[in-house]
């Protein structure tokens, strides 16, 4: 089975088309194909997709002695695995929604030297008619079969959910003989950080998008994990060692970001935000929020609609994990910052900030400024007895000096060689 990100490398990559007829060549065996009627798409099927097709056959000088069209129902198979003859696998390979085309198929891509008797001799070319109808994108997810989703419906845009994300989901899970093991009555909404029922369904989230729907065909040893579902399913498929059969739709998801890194302080988004900005350190924010434990006790409250709180980011105003995630807030955005070392969490309003300048925008006397008022902040937040903050600004001085220091340097030497370029000119003329 092809991967999720398998691209051209499953696909037939070799078409010349022949010069005198309307047919192409695909591969270097003697596949021949010729276009009856074009797709409507610029999609062609991946390896391990379940695909849909009719047609019907005849020997290269003979009558159609076999057709779904009569039978009146497509034939399916999953494309690259064996399942049909190789002629049929690299042709189909080729060809997009509703392509009609007509595949000839010499003996070594077919049936070979033994033939199908007794309605195909031995190195017999077939002739096929075929018309792709549709087919079912179908990924492995754990790259060893274990797990398997067949797309039913796409989804939209190209985002997918992160490690850290709340999905909300739908979803039925059944054995494979069809019967209903668990399934969620209205959406359920979960973090993928914690997964929710089976580790496969966690897994494949991951590579959906919103509004997709899929069919999962987990076999055993991804469907066991954190389960709630009752003890008798777990004994079914234990005892059947049958596949779990997940139909899974992914509603949508909330942005969450690790602020720290350590998955100590997460901000789940609420409310997007306008632009691409957010303040930095020593930005002026405007904020309103409430500080709340997890039973729901408020603990502290900051501003309002009408009088928002405003502070300097990073001075230690605020506790530091809500000062952090502010920085990553933009102007507007609603969030729910969850400290889980604390047991606690904040319902965040940004409602607005203006970004300090940037120091290498600033004219010479601003930067000298900036330097002298950054000392300033930082022996103030030093007799107050916040180290750490204090540091943070010393630093932030030395950073600056540093780049002032450059600045000096190349101007100083900048100088010097005008003078030299000078002296040299006036020596060079006093020699004409």
């Amino acid at each position: 089975m092809g991967d999720f990100n398998s691209k051209k490398s499953n696909k037939v990559n070799f078409e010349t088309k022949i010069q005198d007829s309307q047919e192409i060549v695909i591969g270097k065996e003697g596949l021949r194909k010729k276009i009856l009627q074009k797709g409507n798409s610029w999609k062609t099927p991946f390896h391990g997709d379940e695909i849909q097709v009719h047609y019907r056959v005849k020997l290269q000088d003979g009558e159609f002695f076999d057709s779904s069209y009569d039978r009146g129902k497509t034939f399916t198979f999953k494309l690259g695995q064996g399942e049909v003859i190789k002629g049929w696998d690299e042709g189909i390979a080729t060809m997009k929604k509703s392509e009609r085309a007509i595949l000839t198929i010499p003996p070594n891509l077919a049936y070979g030297e033994i033939g199908s008797p007794p309605l195909i001799p031995p190195n017999s070319i077939l002739i096929f008619e075929i018309e792709l109808i549709s087919w079912n994108s179908i990924r492995d997810i754990s790259g060893d079969g274990g797990i398997l989703k067949k797309i039913i419906k796409e989804g939209q845009g190209w985002a997918t959910p992160r490690d850290v994300d709340e999905v909300l989901v739908k979803y039925v899970a059944s054995s494979a003989d069809g019967k209903i093991l668990s399934q969620s009555d209205d959406a359920v909404e979960f973090s993928l950080m914690e997964g929710h029922l089976y580790p496969a369904m966690k897994k494949s989230l991951k590579t959906m998008r919103k509004g997709e729907i899929v069919e999962l065909i987990v076999k055993p040893p991804y469907y066991f994990g954190n389960s709630s579902f009752d003890g008798d399913g777990i004994g079914i498929l234990q005892s059947s060692n049958s596949n779990l059969i997940i139909h899974l739709e992914l509603i949508s998801w909330k942005s969450v970001v690790d602020v720290i890194g350590d998955n100590k302080v997460l901000k789940k988004l609420i409310k997007a935000g306008e632009g691409y900005d957010h303040p930095n350190e020593g930005s002026l924010a405007k904020v309103v929020y409430i500080g709340k434990l997890l039973d729901g006790t408020i603990f502290e409250r900051k501003g309002s609609h009408e009088e928002p709180f405003e502070y300097v980011c990073l001075e230690g105003q605020l506790n530091e994990y809500v000062d952090r995630a502010i920085m990553t807030m933009k102007k507007g955005e609603e969030a729910i910052v969850t400290i889980n070392s604390h047991s606690m969490f904040y319902e965040i309003k940004l409602v607005d900030f203006n970004k300090e300048k940037p120091f290498w925008k600033m004219e010479t006397k601003e930067k000298i400024e900036a330097c002298d008022k950054i000392k300033n902040e930082g022996n103030v937040l030093f007799k107050d007895g916040k180290f750490q903050c204090a540091s943070r600004k010393y630093e932030k001085e030395c950073n600056s000096f540093s780049f002032l220091f450059f600045f000096y340097s190349v101007l100083h030497m900048s100088i010097t060689i005008c003078l030299s370029l000078k002296q040299f000119k006036e020596r060079l003329m006093f020699f004409m």
